[in-house]
């Protein structure tokens, strides 16, 4: 193609959205905020054990390459210069964790997913070395409670059983991180010298950084028997980390030396690329998870209704660290794909709003999806999921109805949380995420919460946000995030369509179901010491009992992962 043929838009900045479920490349013109192209690569997760969440790191390596490469051929299709992309930025799953070899460049154990439970133990274990088993002692320190949520437990549980791993520390070449450390090591040459850091939105989900120093606290990984030798260096989330090297999976080679001057923990990330850069500013995106956030400003305020407090953004090394009150919910998107994998009551996950639409209530059935426990506000390990309310007129219809419910109750607990901390209620709020394609979903989030729901056009906000990061870096300087300058977003908006008794008579429902959840697990289980999450008892029991007459025994017969 003649230079003269191609499009002329300016400088370009490209994003990768690493996620749990999926890797994405997407590029994104600077000067308007358009996005031009992108491509997507579904990942697979593995359940080994009950209770266990893993994801292969070499596969997801691979996977944000394919994405690369496609999107630039997409992108020389469309006659677009793909060397006007001047940067690059990293969104990516949070407290996911990675320990590999720096010598060999090979993982030296399975990514450690977020979702994951199998440190339950060793939770319990720490817990007994904290006065009065209290699981916030850190909370101040760090803005988190002991959970198996975060990388610090999951480390330890790495360190613990995996005798490779172990050597490698005593060796001298383990290195930790979380995703984003990975992908930009990997990216900038690897074990041929690439750059192992991250930043500080990623390492504040860890449990061993301290929100207030910005750094490592010693204290807490003494308190973990973490070697600090091996975790990466923080940086800011918007400074050039290193160049892009030349990678045999890239056929064009076009982004070698293209800068990646952006990393955010993908709700940081959303954070940014809704532009909520004013105290009280909040959005929330809907995923594997559900996480609400709201910008507190310089200011980091502790929850007394169990949200965490974490760090939203540092847009460059000399600017103001901001934090934010976060609500975070385990499942959310993670629960169709349920549906679809484990159950099989739909072959894609768009139908699920199909069949919700079809009866438009769930006929009294209620669905708590505690596969991981419950998170915010309760921090509840021991719960399991569990569906009630269920009679012989219950159908598939009515479970989907019920799971796009239990999404958006999860969501006015968090919101309600939030509202208490921060003393002013949201009037509405700014929503993103894949989930929010699903119009279903929307207006029942909407009626729920008794305020309007408003998305923007262009959903990819995680991705727009890591772009944002990136162009603005000292040494790019092409995306400029004054306030005057950002482009305005329009938006779809949803209004409450039901009163506000009805609305609280099913949020009343839904919080009994919830208490009926609790107190499942114990640690005295006989289950070789795991704890369950797909395959939960009293999931199985109430399907096992239940929904054979609904969806046919073919959908209960050991599809589980």
């Amino acid at each position: 193609m003649a230079a003269s043929d191609r499009v002329a838009l300016g400088p370009l900045v490209g994003s990768i959205d690493q996620g749990t479920s999926s890797s994405r490349f997407l590029v994104f013109n600077a000067k308007t905020a358009e996005l031009l192209s992108h491509h997507q690569v579904e990942i697979q997760q593995k359940f080994p054990k009950e209770g266990w969440v893993e994801q292969d790191p070499k596969e997801i390596l691979k996977s944000v390459y394919e994405c690369v490469e496609r999107t630039c051929e997409k992108l020389q299709q469309l006659n677009i210069d793909i060397t006007n992309i001047k940067a690059i930025g990293v969104s990516n799953q949070r407290e996911t964790t990675v320990v590999w070899d720096k010598i060999t460049g090979e993982p030296l154990y399975n990514a450690i997913v977020w979702l994951d439970l199998r440190t339950q133990s060793t939770v319990e274990r720490l817990l007994k070395r904290i006065p009065g088993n209290n699981k916030s002692f850190f909370k101040f320190r760090t803005g988190l409670p002991l959970s198996t949520y975060f990388s610090a437990v999951k480390l330890r549980w790495l360190l613990d059983n995996v005798e490779e791993i172990r050597q490698a520390v005593d060796n001298g070449r383990a290195m930790f991180g979380t995703i984003d450390s990975w992908l930009i090591w990997c990216l900038t040459g690897g074990k041929n010298g690439g750059v192992h850091c991250t930043d500080v939105t990623n390492a504040s989900r860890t449990m061993l950084f301290n929100i207030h120093s910005l750094d490592w606290d010693p204290e807490l990984c003494q308190f973990f028997d973490i070697p600090m030798e091996i975790l990466p260096k923080v940086r800011s989330s918007s400074e050039i980390y290193g160049l892009m090297k030349i990678c045999p999976s890239l056929k064009s080679g076009a982004l070698t030396g293209v800068p990646i001057s952006g990393c955010l923990g993908d709700q940081s990330a959303a954070l940014v690329g809704q532009m909520c850069f004013q105290d009280g500013q909040a959005k929330n995106t809907y995923g594997t998870g559900c996480f609400l956030l709201c910008n507190t400003g310089q200011k980091s305020v502790f929850s007394e209704h169990g949200l965490l407090t974490t760090i939203a953004y540092k847009l460059g090394r000399d600017k103001p660290v901001c934090y934010a009150l976060e609500g975070s919910v385990a499942i959310a998107g993670a629960v169709v794909r349920w549906l679809r994998d484990n159950l099989g009551i739909v072959k894609t996950s768009q139908e699920i709003e199909k069949l919700a639409a079809e009866v438009g209530t769930s006929y009294g059935c209620y669905f708590v999806p505690a596969f991981s426990g419950l998170y915010a506000p309760y921090w509840e390990p021991s719960a399991r999921g569990i569906i009630c309310g269920l009679t012989q007129f219950t159908n598939k219809n009515h479970i989907a109805f019920a799971a796009l419910e239990a999404v958006c109750f999860q969501t006015r607990e968090i919101l309600d949380a939030m509202n208490k901390d921060c003393g002013i209620p949201l009037s509405q709020l700014q929503v993103d995420g894949g989930m929010t394609n699903n119009k279903v979903l929307m207006q029942l989030q909407s009626d729920i919460l008794c305020i309007p729901v408003v998305k923007p056009s262009m959903p990819e906000t995680t991705a727009l946000g890591a772009a944002m990061a990136a162009g603005a870096a000292e040494g790019v300087g092409i995306w400029s995030l004054n306030p005057g300058d950002l482009t305005a977003v329009t938006c779809e908006r949803f209004e409450p369509q039901i009163n506000p008794e009805e609305s609280e008579y099913r949020y009343a429902r839904w919080k009994k179901a919830v208490m009926k959840s609790m107190g499942w697990e114990t640690s005295e289980a006989p289950s070789n010491g795991d704890t369950s999450i797909f395959c939960s008892l009293p999931l199985g029991f109430f399907i096992m009992s239940s929904m054979v007459m609904l969806i046919g025994a073919k959908y209960v017969s050991g599809n589980d992962k």
